[in-house]
Order: C-alpha cells, then structure tokens, then sequence
C-alpha cells in the first residue's frame, strides 16, 4: 500500500518529529517526538503564535512551461532522494525518497501549496512526476509566510541538465506523428535523438519520417534506426521507461512477427509503459490484416475491436471522457477545462478526419475506459489503460498500456525532422488530452489494499 507522509508540524523551531523509528537516539517508539533532524528543526509552529503557516505555492507545468499538470508530487526532502533507476522496472507506488518533510500533490489546474516547510536559506524542493524530477534550491523562504515560487522554478526539465526525464522512445510512423507531440510539450531538441544519440527521447522509424535535417541539434542529417529490431528485442525495449508506437496507417503485420508481440508485452509486464495509436491495436488484439495470425497471450481478451476504417471529425463531433469508468474521470475533465482543451466540460473536440474507430469496447474488468465516441446511441471507446501483467493480481501488476484512437497530426509534413513536424508548437484540444495521457502513464501504479 502507498503510504503518505503528511507535512509535519513542528512542536516548536527546534521542536519534535514523529520518529520512523530510524533515526539516532530514537526511543523505539513509533508515535512519540524525537529529536529534529537536519530541515525538520527549521520549521516552525507558527499557528501557535497566531500566525499563518510557512509555506510555498506555485504551479508545475510541462517543460513548456506553460501546461499545468495534475498529480505532480511536491515535496521537501530532509535526505538527499538519490538517483532514479535507468529503464523500465516494476513501478508501484510507495514512499517518496528522500523522507519527505511537506509534501503535497499538484491539483486540476497544476496548483499547489505545501505547508509547515522549513524557513531560511537554500530551501531543496523536488518536483516530481514518474520519473520526471526537477529539483531545485529556494534561496529564501519567509518565516511563518507565504513564498510563491515561479513557473521557472516549477516547470519540468526541458534538459537532463536541469533534472531527471524519463528515457523514451517512439516510433514514427505516417499517419499519425507523435514524435511532433515531445517538442510541442518542451523537450529540448538536444535531447530528442536517434539511438546512438544521447538524448533522453530516442527516435526510431516505423514507416514515417526517418532522419533528422541538416544542422539538427539532436544529430545533424542522422538517421533513424529502423523499428522492427527494435521493439521484437526485451533487452532493447528494457532500456526505456516509456515506448511510443506512431500509427502507420495500417497494421504492417509483416514488420510485427509474434516474437515482436511476445517481446512488447514482456516488456510492459516487467514494469515498461506502452503508448499505441490506432492501428497498433494489433499489440493488443493481434493481426487482423493479414501477414500470418499473431497475436499477444492474454491481451486480445481485454478489448473487443471492430477495426472499422470509419474516419469522423467535423462540426460538433467530440470525445466523452468517461468519468465512471476511469477513476481520474473526473480530474482529467475539470483539467481539460482549466487548460482550455474543452469548451464543454467533459468533451473534447475532435478536428477534421482525425477520430478513428477500431475499438468498440474494453472489458470494465481488465481495463479503465478513459474516452469514447457516441455513434448512433452507441459509445465506442477512444482510449483505455490496462496494468500489467493483465493476468495477475492488481497488487502484482508492474507495467501500463495505453491505447489512443485519436489521432493527434496526421502523417508528417515534407521534410526531415523537426520540419516535418510543421512550425506550430501550439497543442489542440486533443494534443492536450493526449499530454494528459503521457504524463499519467509514467506515474506509479497504486496499490489499492
């Protein structure tokens, strides 16, 4: 089970904390106050005076500075939190590292506050995301008052430079270029490289763009490793927290053998997070075009399909985000609100011909229903989540896999990458739902007792 610290009001300056029974000189008794340590004998218990608390405010944003995120962790570590694992590993939640002083998560419109933190100089704070991690030093916090930090202060790192990002990476393909969706969220282009790059974001080609322009920051004129070695290999997938599977336009059976679906699921039952669109359904349900009869263990009996070519988008057509089914229902609607992603709460709109239909429904038993599609009073789901291994118990579950059938661009546009990408960095109504999506799948799986 997750256990929570809660922010920790000092008995006086220099006063007690309550004891995990690990500190020197401790009594052995777990509810009684111990001596400080370190930060905890800077805070103090200010409502004992009358006045307000100590505390920070702000708001954490993707590393565009700009987005607000939901459910960021925020917290003032009295021990240095350490270094992160490299690669994929089985993610339940637990205690935050670095024993948490104040701790807090970020609200629908990224907001936070944490109180009764230590007052003075060179204040550490981490904010923290999966294994997204910034920290940094607050030169200064006010006794017993309110210091608002800045959304440079609080945005996640657009470098490694400036803290910890996940190790991603995504496969192009023609119809639908998520490789686009990175840049528009801020991640530096010295970050985003081929596999022999680098940076934190590896590209690899499915069948869509497949190589960088000249003078490219993340690899001038290189190449892109094909994708077919690369996600039919568990070691190579293991490398990476996250893997991002483009749609291709179709499913190209002939590049996805059964070693590549054994391999993929391997991965996300190991601990990995998998992102498909559209017609990479076939990880889920298996081939369907032709090309031989492959198919995953266990996973075709989460969703059922009807791999429709229908395209829809136009005029009042949207999305309905289910807040029944998924349990961050709810969070995920009031924030599309807030980040102005939908005009009506709960719906997202849909732009021109970029809606699909392949999916008609998930088994509520095996996976979460994040969106659907009405139809002729009929609700076909757009998006979903399952935890992993599906087959095991949910406390045993390490890894999550995300299904999109909306598509967010379109194929690419002429040109190398970036070019391809256009010149807009601006994120529609359904490139801020997907964010929403990405961000949420390199979060800790809950353990619910």
């Amino acid at each position: 089970m997750r256990v929570l610290f809660t922010s920790l009001a000092l008995l006086a300056a220099c006063g007690g904390h309550t004891t995990n029974g690990n500190d020197s000189g401790d009594s052995g008794d777990a509810t009684r106050p111990d001596a400080c340590v370190g930060l905890e004998c800077q805070v103090k218990a200010c409502s004992g005076a009358g006045q307000t608390p100590t505390t920070l405010t702000g708001v954490v944003y993707a590393p565009n500075g700009t987005l607000p995120l939901f459910g960021a962790d925020v917290y003032i570590p009295r021990d240095a939190p350490g270094p992160l694992a490299e690669g994929a590993e089985c993610s339940r939640c637990q205690d935050l590292p670095g024993f948490p002083i104040a701790q807090t998560k970020t609200n629908e419109k990224g907001e936070f506050t944490l109180q009764n933190v230590p007052a003075g100089a060179s204040v550490p704070v981490v904010i923290s995301l999966g294994k997204w991690r910034r920290q940094i030093t607050v030169s200064n916090v006010a006794e017993c008052a309110p210091t608002a930090l800045t959304a440079e202060q609080t945005r996640l790192p657009k470098t490694k430079a400036e803290g910890d990002i996940p190790k991603i990476a995504i496969t192009t393909g023609n119809a639908d270029s998520l490789e686009c969706l990175i840049r528009k969220l801020g991640i530096d282009d010295t970050e985003i490289t081929n596999d022999q790059g680098t940076g934190r974001v590896n590209l690899y080609k499915g069948n869509g763009v497949g190589q960088f322009k000249a003078g490219y920051p993340g690899g001038s004129g290189q190449s892109l490793a094909a994708a077919k070695p690369f996600w039919s290999s568990v070691d190579k997938l293991k490398a990476y927290d996250i893997v991002i599977f483009s749609c291709e336009g179709q499913q190209n059976p002939g590049t996805k053998p059964q070693e590549a679906l054994d391999a993929v699921k391997a991965y996300a039952d190991f601990g990995g997070r998998v992102f498909l669109s559209h017609w990479h359904n076939i990880w889920v349900e298996g081939s369907t075009q032709g090309g031989g009869n492959q198919k995953p263990a266990v996973w075709p009996e989460i969703a059922t399909w009807t791999n429709s070519p229908t395209t829809f988008g136009g005029s009042g057509d949207h999305d309905v985000i289910d807040q029944t089914a998924n349990p961050k229902g709810a969070q995920f609607a009031a924030w599309m609100t807030n980040v102005m992603g939908s005009t009506t709460p709960g719906e997202i709109p849909i732009q021109s011909q970029t809606g699909k239909q392949t999916c008609e429904a998930v088994n509520p038993i095996k996976a979460e229903r994040w969106t659907y599609w009405k139809d002729n009073n009929t609700d076909y789901t757009q998006n979903f989540q399952f935890t992993t291994p599906n087959e095991a118990a949910a406390d045993a579950r390490c890894g999550k896999v995300v299904f999109s059938d909306m598509h967010v661009s379109g194929g690419p546009q002429a040109g190398d990458y970036p070019d391809s990408c256009g010149g807009s960095l601006a994120l529609s109504p359904q490139e801020k739902a997907l964010a929403f999506m990405f961000f949420d799948i390199a979060t800790c799986i809950s353990i619910i007792p």
